[in-house]
């Protein structure tokens, strides 16, 4: 089992910066994969940007190319999102996820998890 809690969200101006954080933490923790997905009001659920932790290989989703930076710290178990740049199309409820299983491809979908975090809202006003 794995827990994941999620820190540093906030609201800012269009233009400014956030760092989300996300502390993982059980007995068992050893995910293959952590991601970054977020949900604004009415929307789906859409990943923005994952790590495949054993070769520090990261995927963005396009929207977010060139402003997000996802990274980790393994030996804290903690990823995080960089977020610069931002623009009220960022607002949104951001989760943390986690894949435990082997075998998977890295992906931005939400079905290549099964562990996520309960999520820090994100506020960007212009």
């Amino acid at each position: 089992q794995v827990q994941l809690l999620e820190s540093g969200g906030g609201s800012v101006r269009a233009g400014g910066s956030l760092r989300l954080s996300c502390a993982a933490s059980g007995s068992t923790f050893n995910p293959v994969h952590m991601g970054w997905f977020r949900q604004a009001p009415g929307k789906e659920r859409e990943g923005v940007a994952a790590i495949f932790r054993i070769i520090d290989y990261a995927v963005y989703a396009d929207s977010v190319k060139g402003r997000f930076t996802i990274s980790q710290d393994n030996g804290e178990n903690t990823v995080y999102l960089q977020m610069d740049n931002l623009n009220p199309e960022d607002t949104a409820m951001y989760y943390c996820a986690a894949n435990t299983r082997s075998g998977r491809g890295l992906s931005l979908d939400r079905g290549g998890y099964n562990s996520w975090g309960q999520g820090t809202q994100v506020t960007v006003s212009s």
